[in-house]
């Protein structure tokens, strides 16, 4: 099993700082790094010293790159009620997402996977975010935002865009804006989980010309993902998978894990790693259980993600010295 955490680029940290920092997580049982926010040398040495490996933690169809915003607004998917992700964003923020139904945005996120591949103390990158926004979110999160999705609504439905509507007419023999229950139409369906692959098959052959590997965070199991953001994973050849099986999510106990880890190893052959969110364990107990069922359920390790206390580390380094 490899144990894994994901954080993020510490630009204003010190040597010394980061040194302790990843010398701890070595310590306590951690084997490798889902390191965000781009490239930055003196990290990664400090990574690889520790004996971590190291993959770049990759934001993929959600766009937060300004040059982007402003150079191609039309590669920005649009809801079926008309909004387009760039303008009037879903949710939050930040939540503006490229079309992969378009060749040229394919390309611009491959050419961004292919630079990190290349970069020699870089062993893997790990793709998040390669999806479509969420049409219905984690039911935990339905009273944070004040909606009930029992049901797909239009402003969560993306890509109605112009041209994504021209290509889907092509292919599937219908303008998807004419479809009365996008939510059950196979086609259009099968459509955009597609889209994604496409993208994930090409992004998965460039970070393997460069002999890295390509790793993903990726929604509980392919059942849930087709449903809740168009990710159709099982179909990716990829060498690690890390399901964020965030129980308190979805209002689940931590036995939960395991449901989603039976469906998630009989979907495919490539190893699953399971990435776990610490707040939603309410005692260190609780993170002994979710660790246990991982492992008696065939997981190749975990993902951590979030702060982790000393109680929780302790009984972390007890389950690692246990494998």
């Amino acid at each position: 099993m490899k144990f894994w955490v994901w954080t993020s680029i510490d630009r204003s940290a010190t040597d010394e700082a980061l040194i302790a920092k990843y010398s701890a997580l070595r310590s306590n049982g951690i084997t490798g790094i889902f390191l965000a926010d781009g490239i930055d040398d003196r990290e990664f040495e400090i990574i690889r010293a520790q004996g971590l490996e190291l993959h770049s933690w990759m934001i993929t169809t959600n766009c937060r790159e300004p040059e982007i915003r402003d150079a191609h607004p039309d590669w920005y998917m649009v809801s079926r009620s008309g909004k387009s992700s760039l303008t009037d964003p879903p949710y939050v923020h930040y939540y503006r997402w490229l079309s992969p139904v378009l060749p040229e945005v394919r390309d611009h996120i491959t050419q961004r996977a292919k630079k990190l591949a290349a970069h020699p103390l870089i062993q893997g990158v790990h793709l998040d975010y390669v999806r479509y926004p969420d049409v219905i979110l984690p039911i935990g999160l339905w009273e944070q935002y004040g909606l009930d999705q029992s049901e797909e609504l239009p402003d969560f439905d993306f890509d109605y865009s112009e041209r994504v509507r021209e290509i889907a007419q092509q292919q599937i023999g219908r303008d998807p804006l004419e479809i009365t229950d996008p939510a059950h139409h196979q086609d259009w369906l099968h459509f955009r989980y597609q889209s994604v692959t496409t993208l994930v098959d090409q992004i998965t052959q460039a970070v393997h010309d460069c002999n890295k590997q390509i790793t993903a965070a990726v929604f509980p199991t392919p059942s849930m993902a087709r449903k809740i953001c168009r990710q159709d994973w099982d179909k990716w050849s990829l060498d690690l998978f890390c399901p964020m099986i965030y129980h308190s999510f979805y209002n689940e106990p931590v036995e939960w894990i395991s449901k989603c880890m039976l469906e998630n190893i009989a979907a495919t052959t490539v190893p699953i790693c399971a990435g776990l969110y610490m707040p939603a364990f309410k005692s260190p107990a609780e993170f002994a259980q979710g660790l246990q069922i991982v492992k008696e359920r065939g997981g190749a390790g975990v993902s951590l993600f979030d702060a982790v206390g000393e109680d929780y580390w302790q009984v972390f380094r007890e389950f690692v010295s246990s494998v």
